[in-house]
């Protein structure tokens, strides 16, 4: 119980600096970090949410989930990257025009 509150507890914290930094920071490169680190306090959440079978086990859905979110991140990272790239290419900025000054 105490490590299942353990894990959720930093999995809060990662999620509100992830949050927090998505929110201030006005670099695209920033911003993408921010939602990784927002993935893997969610990640942590849901990893610590599992609940013991009867015989001692864990139930594997949850990790199977937590698996097939961090394939999905990964994914997602590297278009999120290629976006950024191409802005950078066309732009030669790597910040969204609302955001210069």
């Amino acid at each position: 119980m105490v490590t299942a509150l353990l894990y959720g507890l930093t999995g809060l914290g990662l999620f509100a600096l992830g949050l927090y930094a998505l929110i201030t920071q006005a670099h695209l490169l920033r911003k993408l970090l921010a939602i990784n680190i927002l993935g893997g306090g969610i990640f942590l959440v849901l990893g610590g949410l599992t609940r013991r079978l009867a015989d001692g086990l864990t139930d594997p859905v949850p990790h199977a989930m937590v698996i097939t979110g961090i394939v999905v991140d990964i994914a997602a990272t590297a278009l999120g990257l290629a976006i950024i790239v191409r802005i950078h290419a066309l732009t030669g900025h790597t910040t969204l025009p609302e955001e210069r000054e």
